[in-house]
């Protein structure tokens, strides 16, 4: 074989090997999608670490998770260290028990933990930047609970006073509170106070 035979295989040689690193990702970034699921802790050390989580369950061939995963990868980004992002790939069999627990039929998915790794929101959906930020501050938005003396068990001051809560406007013996679980109240563990709504109060007054 002489010398430019040589060059000329040299050459297709080159050009296979510069072919087979395109196809396998090597001349291209990292996409968004590929680099959140790379750098995704695992779900139960995330659900543990005292921050809240927000959980994708995605696949790598859906376009509308492709096509969210800049925001959330800015939004991520933004709340380092405030937050953790998760990825779930639907394809793999790892998650299926989480796939099920939260009934995925559609993805891109989101599922939105509080600090205690408790589920407090879900999206179904790609999401705008916006859309995005939303959700997670509707982590820190707790609902006001709304308590009811028993009456001739306690009074609608008295359980103010043993809950933290303010007295209500309309029932007198309402109660309210800013958050929280109310199951862990000892009023109402022990039957003296209940969960209503100050309406509903009113209406079951007005009944008896």
């Amino acid at each position: 074989m002489g010398r430019t035979e040589r060059m000329v295989l040299a050459a297709v040689a080159a050009l296979l090997a510069l072919l087979l690193f395109w196809l396998r990702g090597g001349l291209h970034p990292e996409a968004p999608l590929q680099r959140l699921a790379r750098q995704s802790p695992d779900l139960a050390v995330a659900l543990a670490d005292g921050r809240p989580t927000l959980v994708e369950f995605y696949a790598d061939w859906c376009e509308a998770c492709r096509a969210m995963a800049p925001a959330m990868e800015r939004l991520e980004q933004q709340h380092r260290g405030a937050f953790d992002v998760v990825l779930l790939n639907v394809d793999n069999p790892r998650w299926q028990a989480e796939v099920e627990r939260f009934e995925v039929n559609g993805i891109p998915q989101l599922e939105l933990f509080d600090a205690a790794g408790q589920p407090v929101g879900r999206s179904i959906g790609a999401r705008s930047a916006g859309e995005l930020e939303a959700l997670l501050r509707s982590d820190d938005e707790r609902p006001q609970v709304h308590l009811v003396a028993r009456p001739g068990d306690l009074g609608a001051q008295e359980l103010a006073d043993a809950v933290g809560g303010e007295v209500g406007r309309y029932s007198p013996f309402a109660v309210h509170l800013s958050g929280g679980d109310p199951g862990g109240l000892a009023p109402v563990r022990d039957g003296r106070a209940l969960v209503q709504d100050e309406g509903s109060q009113l209406v079951a007054r007005a009944l008896t």
